[in-house]
């Protein structure tokens, strides 16, 4: 399928800004902190969610000033369409998870069907405790398990489209310096 690249520019041009970089780091460091207290002396292994959990890790891993292990997922209800459809298990975890602690690293939790798939599946294969963390938690009453939400949070956001640090527009912007929202959606 091409892309209209003219659009894809033009979505970020016309795009507001809900969280510049300024905003973001200082979330970041929030949840490092966070994460620290409460996981620094449990040695975790960290799943990052592909793709957008990525940009978050390269952004929180360097934080956490302890050891930890890491590795990746990879989940999706999304590809590049704007809609959310049926899980599609990219990647499974391969790690023997048994008895371990567990953190995972994704992008944002809107409806939370992923993240909550992820988790159980985790669960399921043995570890003992298993933790979340988010950049973005959307705000609306649309959530697939009422009041859910990540165990770590950077940034509560408005329910429209977003992109930037991670999350995407039809698969571009993930590398934007802060969150943005597209205009009309």
């Amino acid at each position: 399928m091409a892309v209209d690249l003219d659009e894809i520019i033009r979505v970020r041009e016309e795009a507001d800004c809900l969280a510049d970089g300024t905003t973001v780091n200082a979330a970041l460091d929030r949840m490092a902190a966070e994460i620290t207290a409460q996981m620094g002396q449990k040695n975790p292994l960290v799943y990052v969610v592909m793709n957008g959990g990525m940009i978050l890790a390269g952004q929180i891993l360097p934080r956490l000033p302890f050891p930890l292990e890491l590795a990746y997922l990879h989940a999706t209800r999304y590809g590049h369409a704007l809609k959310g459809a049926d899980l599609d298990w990219r990647m499974r975890p391969t790690q023997d998870l048994r008895g371990r602690t567990v953190l995972v690293l994704d992008d944002i939790l809107d409806e939370g069907h992923t993240l909550h798939s992820i988790l159980e599946y985790l669960k399921g294969e043995g570890a003992a405790e298993v933790r979340s963390a988010v950049l973005t938690h959307k705000l609306h009453e649309r959530k697939a398990y009422p009041g859910m939400r990540a165990d770590f949070t950077g940034l509560d956001v408005a329910d429209r489209f977003l992109f930037g640090c991670g999350m995407d527009y039809k698969g571009y912007w993930r590398n934007a310096p802060g969150i943005y929202a597209v205009k009309g959606l």
